[in-house]
Order: structure tokens, then sequence, then C-alpha cells
């Protein structure tokens, strides 16, 4: 069974989860607009930039956010500069971590789903003299609803999986930067097996809902994700 260790892993998980997703679709969605609208050359360069963590082991991004954000790193150098100490090992720098982690699966969603829309749309906007921002929020965003649900979803679920970034910048601090997949670790290298079932179990059970919702309610926005 759980014990309170675990409980608190899990409320921290889903806190960081929470904070992390809302972060991705306030910085996210700007991202994702402009990359499905700009016709400039940087556009490939930042695609690219965005889409790193899908390929890039997690261990190496957590190394070079583990080195900015320390001492002599530029992050850290600015957070010490104003007083704030470093973020490493901290729950902030946690959540930065996790927001360059998991921003390909709110993005790319986004960034499909602005695309889909097209131009007709915009233009008879245009025609009733609708402002660039009450078009944005009247006609984009409605249009672009299962982009906005895929990627918040997808975001959430892909921190809470979330394992070497987790351990490279947070460490392994019970009530602090402890989440369930280094819960997970703990106990079995405690050789706690039991507990290690419950736990994985959960995020396996969960992990299979998210993804079965998500096809059974937008078949046509996660074959979108996968191009």
């Amino acid at each position: 069974m759980l014990d309170a260790s675990d409980f608190a892993a899990i409320w921290l998980t889903l806190k960081l989860a929470t904070l992390v997703t809302l972060l991705l679709l306030l910085f996210g969605t700007p991202l994702a607009w402009w990359l499905a609208r700009t016709r400039s050359r940087a556009k490939r360069v930042v695609g690219a930039l965005v889409a790193l963590p899908l390929v890039l082991p997690p261990t190496v991004i957590g190394f070079y956010l583990l080195l900015a954000m320390g001492p002599n790193g530029p992050l850290g150098q600015l957070t010490g500069a104003l007083g704030l100490g470093t973020l490493a090992f901290t729950f902030t720098g946690l959540v930065i971590a996790s927001v360059f982690y998991s921003l390909p699966f709110v993005v790319q969603p986004l960034q499909n789903a602005f695309e889909a829309i097209g131009e007709r749309p915009l233009e008879v906007a245009a025609t009733l003299r609708a402002g660039q921002w009450d078009t944005f929020w009247s006609v984009v965003v409605p249009l672009a609803r299962p982009g906005f649900v895929t990627g918040a979803i997808l975001g959430f679920a892909h921190t809470i999986g979330e394992f070497g970034v987790v351990l490279m910048i947070g460490g392994n601090i019970p009530d602090k930067t402890r989440v369930v997949s280094t819960q997970i670790y703990d106990h079995v290298e405690a050789m706690e097996y039991a507990q290690a079932h419950w736990l994985a179990g959960g995020m396996l059970v969960f992990s299979f809902v998210v993804l079965l919702t998500l096809y059974t309610l937008y078949p046509q926005s996660m074959r979108g994700t996968q191009r």
C-alpha cells in the first residue's frame, strides 16, 4: 500500500504538472502562433529547437540546464545577483526544467491546430473589421480548441512521467523535489516492489487513459502530433 511519502510525491507531481501546463499554454501559444504564421527563415531553426526534447536524452537536457542554473551559469549568476540563490535542486528549478522538456508536447499540437485553420476565417474576420486580438480570441481559439486540449493533456501527462530531467535538476529531496518517478526509483532500489507496483501501475493506467481519451475525442489532432 501507499504510505505518506508516496502521497507527498503524488501531490508534488500533480502540483508540478499543473503549474508547468499553465506556463506552457501561456508561453507556448504565442510561440506556436508565430511558427504557424511566420515566413521567416528562422522558423526552421526555432522549430528544431522546440523539438529537441523529442530526440535528446533527458539527462543531456538536465545536464545543460543544471550548468545554466548553477552558481557559474548565466541563469545562476542572474538569480544570485537578484538575491534568489541558485535554482538547482529547488521546486522552481524543477518547474523551469520541466517547461523546457515538455515544450514540444504543447507547442506542436497548437501549431498544427493553428495551421489547420487556414486563411479564410481570418480574412472573413478582417472584412468585418475585427482587430487582431479580437480575431484571435473569437475565431482562432474556438477553431483551435482540439489543439489546446491535446497540448494541455499531453503536456500535463508528459510532465508527470519525467525522470531524467527531474533527477538532474531537482535531485530527490523529500517534499521538495521528489516526484512519483523518483519515488518509484527509490522503492525499486530498496526492493520495495509492492509500493513500486502501486505507483507504477497507477502511472500506467493514467497514461493509457489519457492516450485513449485523446485518440477517441481528437483522432485527427493526435495524428498531427506524429508528423
